[in-house]
Parts: C-alpha cells; sequence; structure tokens
C-alpha cells in the first residue's frame, strides 16, 4: 500500500502560483499511476488530472487547461502540481492520488492523501 502526503497549499492572490507536493510511500511507489484532485466546499471531489507511471503522459481537465502541469520525480517518489494564472473558484482542497496496476491518468484512483488547502483571493 502507498502513503501519500500533500504539502504546497496556502492562501494567494488570483493570478499568482502555487506548487503543490505529494511524497509517496511504502513499497513500489513508482509503480502507480499518480494524480490530483480537489473538492470545494459543498462540491463533489473532481479529477484535475494524471500522470503516468514513466510520466511521459498526462490528462489535465479542462477546467484547468493551460493553466496547471502535473509532473513526477520518481527517483525522489514526489508528484508535483504547478499551478498557475490561480482564479478564486480553484479554491479547494487539493489530494494527491494513487491508482491501481491498470490505471490510466484519468483512474480509477484508490488512495488518497489527506489534502492541501488551497485558497485564492481576488
Amino acid at each position: 500500500q502507498v502513503q501519500l502526503v500533500e504539502s504546497g497549499g496556502g492562501l494567494v492572490q488570483a493570478g499568482g502560483s502555487l506548487r503543490l507536493s505529494c511524497a509517496a510511500s511504502g513499497r513500489t511507489s513508482s509503480s502507480y499511476v499518480m494524480g490530483w484532485f480537489r473538492q470545494a466546499p459543498g462540491k463533489e471531489r473532481d479529477l484535475v488530472g494524471g500522470i503516468t507511471r514513466g510520466g511521459g503522459s498526462t490528462y489535465v481537465a479542462d477546467s484547468v487547461k493551460g493553466r496547471f502541469t502535473i509532473s513526477r520525480d520518481n527517483a525522489k517518489r514526489t508528484v508535483y502540481l504547478q499551478m498557475n494564472s490561480l482564479k478564486p473558484e480553484d479554491t479547494a482542497v487539493y489530494y494527491c492520488a494513487a491508482g491501481g496496476l491498470s490505471s490510466t491518468p484519468r483512474g480509477p484512483y484508490a488512495s488518497w492523501g489527506q489534502g492541501t488547502q488551497v485558497t485564492v483571493s481576488s
């Protein structure tokens, strides 16, 4: 089983940038498809994007395409979410997730971290 710990959230003004990190630990953590989800108050948890095991292919939701980028460093067992041109509607708790052995960047995902809050002020 893989354990996931997110960091890098915080308060930022609209138009600003943040980079979230997700440190993975556990057996063969680099063998998982990894993704990022977000959940705003009163809304469902939505997939922001995902990345293949080797990092060669990514999926990014239309709502953040062109602004958010997913990357990973398997040597560091870390996945990143670079968020640029942030908008107030990006405010949410962001969760890192790991998929199963047959998952694609679109899912399904089986394990989640505890989340990190991102707040974008207008």
